[in-house]
C-alpha cells in the first residue's frame, strides 16, 4: 500500500479507532510534563488574577465567580494545543509510513488523538474546577446547568481539537506545531474571559464581542453563576459547531493528502 486506507465495514472503523486511541492515551500517560503543565499553568493563571489582581478589577461580583469560566476555557485551549504537537509527531517520526502497509483507517490516527485531548481535557477541568471551588468559587448552578456546560464544552474542546489536529497535520515540526497553536492559547485574553469587554479600547471590544471564545464564556458563566445569557447561548453553539465541522473536514483532508506523500 502506498497511502493508509479505509478498508471494511463500521466495526473495523470503530476497532481501529480504539486501537488508536488506546495509544494516544498511552501517550498522554508517559508524557506526564505536558499533561502536568497543562494543569498546573491554569491554575497558576488564576491564583495570579484572583490574588494579585481580583482586588483592583471591578466585574459587579467576586472576581474568582466571574474569572473560572474564562480559565476553564484557558485550560482547554492549552489541553488542545498539545494535540497539534502529538499529530506533527507522528507525521513527522515515521509514524505514518510504518502505517501506510497496514490495512487501518486514516480517520482513526487524529481520532485517536481526538479522544485523547477530551480525555486529557475531562481530567484538567475537573482538577480546576476543583481548585476553584476550593479558592472560594461557589456555582450555584442546577446539575441541569452542570449538564448544559459540560455539553457545551465537550462540543468546543472537540472543535478545538480538530483544529488542533489539523494543525499538527501541516506542521514541518513539533516546534513548529507549537507555534501554530499559540493562537488557542491566546484568543482568551482577547475575550470576556478576565475582564468585562466594555472596559477595553474600542478597537479591542469590537474583536473580543466577534470571536468564539466570548459567547462560549459569557454562556458557561450564564449557566454556572446565572448571569444573563441572552443569546449568547445560541452564537456559542453555532460557533462550536461551525469551528467543528470546518476543522474536522480540513483536518481530514490535509491528513489524506499528506498520508499519500
Amino acid at each position: 500500500m502506498t497511502s493508509l486506507a479505509v478498508h471494511g465495514g463500521v466495526r473495523d472503523a470503530v476497532s481501529d479507532s480504539l486501537t488508536m486511541i488506546g495509544r494516544s492515551v498511552r501517550l498522554s500517560r508517559r508524557n506526564a510534563d505536558t499533561l502536568v503543565m497543562s494543569i498546573v499553568l491554569p491554575l497558576l493563571m488564576m491564583t495570579l488574577f484572583v490574588n494579585v489582581f481580583g482586588g483592583a478589577i471591578e466585574t459587579g461580583t467576586e472576581y474568582i465567580t466571574y474569572v473560572v469560566p474564562g480559565i476553564i476555557l484557558l485550560c482547554t485551549g492549552y489541553g488542545a494545543a498539545s494535540t497539534a504537537m502529538s499529530v506533527a509527531h507522528d507525521m513527522t517520526s515515521g509514524m505514518i509510513d510504518r502505517l501506510r502497509s497496514l490495512p487501518i483507517h486514516g480517520f482513526a490516527v487524529l481520532n485517536g488523538h481526538v479522544v485523547a485531548s477530551v480525555a486529557r481535557n475531562l481530567l484538567s477541568t475537573t482538577v480546576v474546577v476543583g481548585a476553584a471551588v476550593a479558592m472560594g468559587f461557589r456555582p450555584d448552578a442546577t446539575v441541569t446547568d452542570w449538564a448544559l456546560a459540560a455539553g457545551l464544552l465537550l462540543l468546543y474542546v472537540l472543535a478545538l481539537s480538530w483544529l488542533a489536529a489539523g494543525l499538527g497535520v501541516i506542521a514541518k515540526s513539533v516546534e513548529s506545531a507549537s507555534t501554530l497553536s499559540f493562537l488557542m492559547l491566546f484568543l482568551p485574553y482577547l475575550s470576556s474571559a478576565f475582564v468585562p469587554t466594555h472596559t477595553m479600547p474600542s478597537f479591542l471590544h469590537a474583536v473580543s464581542e466577534n470571536q468564539p471564545i466570548t459567547p462560549v464564556i459569557e454562556t458557561v458563566r450564564g449557566l454556572l453563576t446565572g448571569t444573563p445569557i441572552d443569546g449568547a447561548g445560541r452564537l456559542a453553539l453555532a460557533w462550536c459547531a461551525g469551528l467543528l465541522v470546518l476543522s474536522f473536514t480540513l483536518a481530514s483532508w490535509l491528513f489524506r493528502r499528506r498520508a499519500r506523500g
